[in-house]
């Protein structure tokens, strides 16, 4: 079987399992979505899922949220991982927009992750979500799933995303990921995982 082969069959059981992948955050437009992925880092989609109601009613815009103070923000997100130093840069990020781009997310990768606490995944996920770009935001699910059943060696996320946009068509990736993401959640989870009986491990894992 090529890695083409391979990957198309993969597709199609995502496919079934997952015909319309929802986006795991909850938001209302691009800035509560790039705000809301930042703040997933090193946390659950859950827990970010509890504080944002309480951090967007105060500030769903980037001009109301450039208002408050890094404490106040912290306060709204406590629970979440690295509390500060995400408060600071959701700060900073709607600082930033307010100043460079008229208070609206920019609708390209370079402009995105030049804002703090913005990365390539969650410009990538924005991009793909928000703005209808295609991309393949590849998360902790998507890279170790990647290695796991053998479409790419899966060294750093830059090969892997890499690989994955050579294997599936690119009108897909925005939804390929996001079934990646829920199937790996919920049905090939790092640990205690049985390969024999997974639908897509059982014949694609290497070895």
């Amino acid at each position: 079987m090529t890695p083409q082969d391979k990957a198309a069959r993969i597709q199609g059981i995502l496919n079934e399992h997952y015909p319309e992948p929802p986006f795991p955050l909850d938001h209302s437009d691009a800035y509560t979505m790039v705000v809301a992925v930042a703040l997933a880092a090193q946390t659950t989609d859950k827990k970010v899922n509890e504080v944002t109601p309480r951090l967007f009613a105060r500030a769903s815009t980037p001009a109301a949220m450039a208002a408050l103070s890094v404490e106040e923000i912290r306060q709204l997100i406590d629970g979440v991982s690295l509390a500060n130093r995400k408060a600071a840069a959701v700060k900073g990020m709607a600082e930033q927009l307010v100043a460079n781009h008229g208070g609206t997310v920019p609708g390209s990768f370079e402009e995105l992750e030049e804002l703090p606490g913005v990365g390539h995944k969650t410009a990538s996920m924005v991009m793909a979500q928000a703005f209808g770009v295609p991309a393949f935001a590849v998360d902790t699910h998507v890279h170790r799933l990647a290695g796991r059943w053998g479409l790419s060696e899966a060294r750093n996320t830059t090969q892997t995303e890499r690989d994955l946009k050579a294997l599936f068509p690119r009108e897909r990736w925005s939804t390929i990921y996001l079934q990646m993401i829920h199937f790996g959640r919920e049905r090939c989870p790092a640990k205690r995982h049985d390969a024999g009986t997974c639908p897509i491990c059982s014949w694609a894992a290497p070895g």
